[in-house]
């Protein structure tokens, strides 16, 4: 496999600031879904993402396929980014999500839970936040949140829950300008796995600003209630086609593995999806842009 062919500081900073006049990202990162599989396709995102030099990493979930065991860590993590996540406990740049795969495969759970909390491998390997399930961080002017989507999270997973009522009280105590939440199962989705009803919270009323899914291994674009949500699942796993666009979807792209770079300042954010060109040879690996502003700057 073969990286993108792009340093970090010329092709899509190029791109950026000749969109938006006079803007200056403060931060940059990278956002990879549905990547653990130890496959060419997550050798090849994984080189992109490393030639792109992002300041840290967002994971939108299934980050070791296929039951989330500890003897397939090293093999389906460690080998790839392991520069993002090691030393593990100083300052860490890799900020994952659970997925389906890495609570187990439904014949085996790796993670289990009782009144003191949860254990199981990923929970072990990572060192996050609070209870490491979900979780917040600051990072520049981006705060972001982190839930567990997945039917076995203990605090639950719908607009009700114990987890859902800790991201409206985070989101409103929030201060900086970039509110981003993300999480596996996508609210809504033209991929083979569809809408997620239990997902669909009233983020943007909360005080969200985008979300970021994965679990459909494809990019999507959606505008939903004039709110904006990403689906990026190309990170490695066996890709699938995207299926009858639903309500909202602006693009959906199954063609080839990729991974979101998205930098922002004060008042833009900036998220393009990119493809290292395995699957499809292209001359030109920027899929989709979005320019998102908050509304902070006049």
């Amino acid at each position: 496999h073969q990286s993108a062919g792009f340093s970090s500081d010329v092709g899509f900073d190029l791109l950026m600031t000749g969109m938006i006049a006079g803007y200056e990202a403060t931060t940059r990162f990278a956002a990879i879904g549905d990547y653990g599989q130890d496959t060419n396709g997550e050798g090849a995102v994984a080189d992109m993402v490393a030639a792109w030099d992002p300041e840290y990493v967002i994971t939108l979930g299934d980050n070791n396929y296929p039951a989330g065991a500890l003897a397939t860590l090293d093999e389906n993590i460690t080998a790839y980014y392991s520069d993002f996540i090691e030393p593990v406990f100083a300052n860490t740049r890799f900020f994952p999500s659970l997925g389906n795969h890495d609570w187990g495969d439904g014949a085996t759970q790796s993670i289990t839970c009782n009144q003191i909390g949860c254990q199981g491998p990923y929970l072990d390997y990572f060192g996050l936040p609070g209870n490491e399930r979900y979780y917040d961080f600051v990072k520049g002017p981006i705060h972001y949140f982190v839930l567990d989507s997945d039917p076995h999270e203990p605090d639950g997973r719908t607009a009700d829950s114990a987890q859902a009522l800790w991201l409206q009280a985070a989101l409103a105590n929030a201060t900086e300008p970039w509110k981003v939440v993300y999480f596996h199962h996508p609210p809504y989705s033209s991929g083979v796995h569809g809408n997620n009803p239990e997902m669909q919270w009233p983020f943007k009323t909360w005080g969200a600003n985008v979300v970021l899914s994965g679990h459909d291994h494809n990019y999507e674009h959606l505008i939903v209630d004039n709110f904006h949500y990403f689906i990026n699942g190309s990170g490695g796993a066996t890709l699938r086609d995207c299926q009858t666009l639903v309500a909202g979807s602006q693009l959906c792209y199954d063609d080839d593995y990729g991974a979101m770079i998205i930098t922002a300042d004060a008042c833009h954010m900036v998220l393009t999806f990119i493809t290292p060109g395995t699957t499809v040879p292209t001359n030109n690996p920027y899929i989709d842009t979005v320019l998102l502003e908050n509304g902070v700057c006049p």
